[in-house]
């Protein structure tokens, strides 16, 4: 019988009971793992994943990042980590690089010897990398661990979701009414898959006009709030379209944004 990894209305009693959760290298220490996810590309998923990375630094928590987008990686771009940062192997597992402020990051284009050069491979075996991206990779004791999460519900969610023993997902979104009703997608997949959802994030809600300081609502006002009552959940944050945001992802020194606003987002989801 083929697997539709829905144990609820499994037939099979021989794999009812069966744990499919890894385990991290002996050492490690992870208090939290949140998943960063979207139904759809495009909507600023890994910049979200790495605001929330950056302040959780900012309030003294010990953070990592998985980018287990591995066909489209951009967390070390971000960071401002080059093709000099490569992640380095011992005979105890592969060391992540380390930021600026000290986030331990992990990323396929950390591994490659030109971060350019794109990575064909196909659904299992990507999903083994990023398994491997938990079980040998030295992370040391966290405090929270972002994963950085392809779009979509395939192979990589579905593999983390059964593989990791994640805490809870974060949501991202824009205001758009289709992509709204994509997000409905990865809700009712974590739903399945016994994940809480911690809340959503709704990106490019606004750009502020920089003489009048009047918000435009570019996209025009999303529909978040309905879905996240709909599912029983919140919106954690709006983030507005940002020229600043978006210079000092290009240069690498997202460590230096302002993220006062998503300090409240930071202390929800920890205390989830």
């Amino acid at each position: 019988m083929a697997c539709n990894h829905n144990c609820s209305s499994c037939s099979d009693s021989s794999c009812k009971d069966r744990d499919f959760t890894v385990k991290p290298k002996d050492g490690t220490s992870i208090k939290k793992i949140i998943a960063v996810t979207s139904g759809k590309g495009g909507v600023g998923k890994s910049l979200v994943t790495t605001l929330l990375a950056v302040e959780a630094r900012k309030q003294g928590l010990k953070v990592g990042v998985l980018d287990a987008d591995v066909t489209g990686p951009s967390i070390p771009k971000s960071f401002g980590l080059t093709e000099n940062d490569r992640a380095q192997g011992s005979e105890e597992g592969l060391i992540p690089v380390q930021t600026k402020s000290g986030i331990k990051i992990m990323s396929i284009n950390l591994l490659l010897e030109d971060p350019t050069q794109p990575v064909v491979w196909r659904g299992p075996v990507i999903s083994g990398v990023v398994k491997q991206f938990f079980t040998d990779v030295l992370w040391g004791e966290l405090d929270v661990l972002f994963i950085d999460m392809p779009p979509g519900t395939g192979d990589v969610p579905l593999t983390v979701f059964q593989s990791l023993k994640v805490d809870g997902i974060v949501v991202v979104t824009t205001p758009q009414d289709l992509v709204s009703l994509i997000v409905e997608k990865s809700v009712k997949m974590a739903e399945l898959m016994n994940v809480k959802v911690l809340g959503i994030v709704e990106n490019m809600s606004y750009y502020v006009c920089p003489d009048c300081g009047k918000k435009l609502y570019v996209f025009g006002k999303g529909k978040t709030d309905e879905v996240a009552k709909k599912y029983g959940t919140e919106k954690l944050l709006e983030l507005a379209i940002s020229e600043e945001v978006r210079t000092l992802v290009d240069n690498g020194d997202i460590e230096s944004a302002n993220t006062e606003s998503i300090t409240s987002a930071i202390n929800k989801i920890m205390e989830n």
